[in-house]
């Protein structure tokens, strides 16, 4: 099916869409009636002609304006349709034959779904994704500069990838959709060429890496209890805590707060000095307000997470605790049945990992959503979330990897089981996701990296309810990987994604990053190639098709001077010579 087809498809599933409110929006002098058969009459519209004079006016009630279905067409160059000739004012008209005009079709009002105020038109597209509404662009210029202008475009990126940097936000010049495009463009360079760094700079294992990508920046610690800061761009360390007098086995960081977590069950903060390029002074004098800790767990701190106003800590005290981060005092207590392995908040839920199983708490009230038992044989190590906070990921100690969808209908929660991998043969210990690659770390020495795009597509969200498109499949079934990473030894204890890279680290003691901007800068030059090939294409098929006008012109030349031609005897010189000699 080709892009104008499925284009035009789409805009009649609209048209159905806005059946109930599109006479609400026009105040006609005659009631006008739209039905499901509106769908079926364009797609099958059974179109004969017949000449102006056989046009009455009951046909012209009954019938549908051409004029009108078509806004684009220019008046006597006719529109062409699906099996039908042309349309032209002058010779006729096509019209409905009285076997194909469905019997509630009447548009005497003239009017079209491109006539719909603008809001209206808004909140119609807003009920499709990216690919639909990329599209319908196509159908004519007017979807193609209302899609190109929407805002849905800003929901797409933040529902996949959060909010966006600052630099993207200050250029004024980029649209959303072109925002989301470059984005998109990205994230494919993950199956692309890369380029291994190794740094080296801690003397014992690193049990815990963060990525911040925002700020360039990596965190990283382990059992040397130093928690270093590494610049993302050219592998270089920018500075080093002194010794925290344990093993670190959390760290966690924005753009304001950075947060480390020992095994004696403190938490380390330290506060953003302003105008410092890397944000922080992990070796800050004594008089400086910078550092903080936080203590209130009974055991190891095993995970930390940060949002905007809260500090999230999960212990082997079988505790979650919720920090608020202006008075740096704990808030909420979220009591397990075991030791607390990850966690992940989202909004006004976080979900973690205790024993073997999952669960999704309600912070501000400390209710327990939901619960997935035994989601793994032993115990659940890892855990990742989508940016929605509408599916999890978790990682155990049998090598596999479970995706759940979470359904809150407002008065019940359930996880739902979506989909199983399982590409280790030992524990996965990490976890980190960015749309639409889930990367996973385990004590095998491999990284995992799978695609869930295809299984993160859902309905927009209706008034009070969310239906999910997603299918969900049985406990067994299991799918393959899309690409492998090797490197390492055993014992890969912490991964992260972002920024074009994966970096991770284990037992080794070093940390070694996969670049893959070789592979982005490769595929612009493969998408400038293709662009500048199909710019060719389209000028060599215009002047074969004015080279076929000209000879199609010729054609008819020699033909009417074929008809027009007049018999005549030329005389030969044998001939002239003939009579002159007579």
């Amino acid at each position: 099916m080709s892009v104008t087809s499925r284009g035009f498809e789409l805009s009649t599933l609209l048209i159905h869409r806005v059946e109930s409110t599109f006479f609400m929006a026009f105040e006609c002098p005659n009631r006008t009636e739209v039905s499901q058969n509106l769908t079926q009459f364009v797609a099958n519209p059974g179109i004969d002609t017949i000449e102006p004079n056989q046009i009455s006016s009951k046909s012209l009630t009954e019938g549908v304006a051409t004029k009108n279905l078509f806004p684009d067409s220019k008046p006597g160059k006719g529109v062409k349709l699906k099996g039908a000739s042309k349309i032209n004012s002058k010779k006729g008209i096509k019209a409905l034959s009285q076997s194909s005009i469905p019997g509630d079709v009447a548009l005497d009002c003239g009017l079209s779904i491109t006539d719909l105020p603008p809001a209206l038109i808004s909140e119609i597209l807003n009920c499709l994704d990216p690919k639909d509404l990329g599209i319908v662009s196509c159908v004519s210029t007017i979807f193609q500069r209302v899609a190109f202008e929407h805002h849905a475009w800003k929901q797409f990126y933040c529902e996949r990838w959060g909010l966006p940097t600052t630099s993207l936000v200050v250029d004024d010049d980029k649209s959303w959709k072109e925002i989301f495009m470059e984005r998109e463009f990205r994230s494919k360079t993950f199956m692309g060429r890369y380029s291994m760094e190794v740094l080296y700079g801690h003397t014992e294992a690193i049990r815990t890496i963060f990525l911040l990508a925002s700020s360039k920046l990596i965190f990283t610690s382990g059992y040397d209890s130093v928690v270093r800061m590494w610049d993302m761009e050219n592998g270089l360390s920018i500075a080093s805590s002194k010794p925290l007098g344990c093993t670190i086995r959390a760290v966690a960081a924005d753009r304001k707060l950075l947060v480390a977590g020992g095994t004696d069950g403190f938490i380390h903060c330290w506060r953003a000095v302003e105008g410092l390029p890397h944000l922080f002074e992990l070796r800050a004098s004594q008089n400086q307000n910078t550092e903080v800790r936080l203590w209130g767990h009974e055991g190891p701190i095993t995970s930390l997470a940060l949002d905007l106003t809260r500090i999230y800590s999960g212990s082997w005290d079988t505790t979650v605790r919720v920090w608020d981060r202006l008075s740096m005092k704990c808030t909420t207590v979220l009591r397990h049945s075991d030791w607390v392995w990850a966690l992940v908040p989202h909004d006004t839920t976080v979900a973690s990992t205790s024993g073997s199983d999952v669960y999704v708490w309600d912070t501000s009230s400390g209710d327990l959503m939901t619960i997935v038992h035994n989601a793994h044989v032993g115990n659940t190590y890892a855990l990742a979330r989508s940016h929605t906070g509408d599916f999890l990921f978790t990682g155990g100690e049998d090598g596999a990897i479970h995706m759940y969808e979470i359904v809150n209908n407002g008065y019940d929660c359930k996880a739902w089981h979506v989909s199983t991998w399982v590409p280790h043969s030992a524990a996965v210990y990490s976890l980190a996701f960015e749309f639409p690659w889930l990367v996973s770390a385990s004590s095998d020495g491999k990284l995992a990296l799978i695609d869930v795009r295809n299984l993160l597509r859902t309905n927009k969200r209706a008034p009070g309810k969310r239906v999910s498109k997603v299918k969900h499949l049985d406990g067994d079934v299991a799918e393959p990987p899309q690409r492998m990473l090797h490197g390492f030894k055993i014992n890969l204890f912490s991964v992260g994604i972002g920024a074009d890279r994966i970096v991770c680290g284990g037992e080794e003691g070093v940390i070694r990053i996969w670049n893959f901007t070789e592979a982005l800068e490769i595929e612009r030059r493969v998408r400038t190639l293709r662009g500048i090939r199909l710019e060719n294409r389209m000028r060599r098929r215009k002047l074969q098709t004015e080279l076929s006008n000209k000879s199609g012109r010729s054609d008819q030349c020699s033909v009417a001077a074929k008809k027009n031609s007049v018999t005549c005897i030329w005389p030969n010189k044998r001939g002239i010579s003939g009579k002159l000699k007579t």
